[in-house]
């Protein structure tokens, strides 16, 4: 395993930590936004919403997009279309995944690449069942693909264990 790659991990482990400390209004975890390249205008951020009461997300930012939304891809026939959607309901205690061809967030006219390795800033909007709305900051990790469920990093199986076919 490189440096890159225990960095990469522990960067993942430190947005899902700190997103954890603002449990008071939802759980977020396995928060990740996907690599761009030059010239492309939209990227996708994806991760696990769970709420401790009847919440709904309402809105989203980033200053790295000109525009964040909240997405649903779905199929219609045998066609699969992507659109917005004005709010996301989160029941009290059940995980909500935003995940490719799923919700997700959507940034588009991104304003740079996001690029493997770095951390993008988006804040989610909640509103709870009185009306109040309330805003949760994020740093989100970028990566061509989801992190794995342990962070990141690779449980090698020991030496001793490995079987012979």
């Amino acid at each position: 395993m490189t440096i890159r790659h225990m960095l990469l991990g522990l960067s993942f482990a430190l947005a899902a930590g700190a997103a954890s400390a603002a449990g008071d209004i939802v759980q977020v975890d396995g928060a990740w936004a996907r690599t761009s390249v030059q010239g492309q205008r939209g990227s996708g951020a994806f991760m696990r919403l769970t709420a401790r009461e009847p919440l709904t997300l309402v809105g989203a930012s980033s200053p790295a997009a000109g525009v964040t939304e909240v997405h649903e891809m779905k199929l219609e026939g045998d066609v699969m279309r992507m659109r917005a959607i004005p709010a996301l309901e989160l029941p009290a205690g059940r995980p909500v995944e935003l995940r490719p061809g799923g919700y997700h967030l959507m940034l588009l006219d991104l304003k740079a690449p996001l690029q493997q390795g770095t951390t993008v800033p988006i804040s989610l909007v909640f509103r709870d069942a009185k009306g109040a709305e309330r805003k949760l900051d994020l740093q989100v990790p970028v990566s061509a693909r989801a992190p794995s469920p342990a962070g990141g990093m690779r449980l090698l199986e020991p030496e001793s264990h490995k079987h012979k076919h």
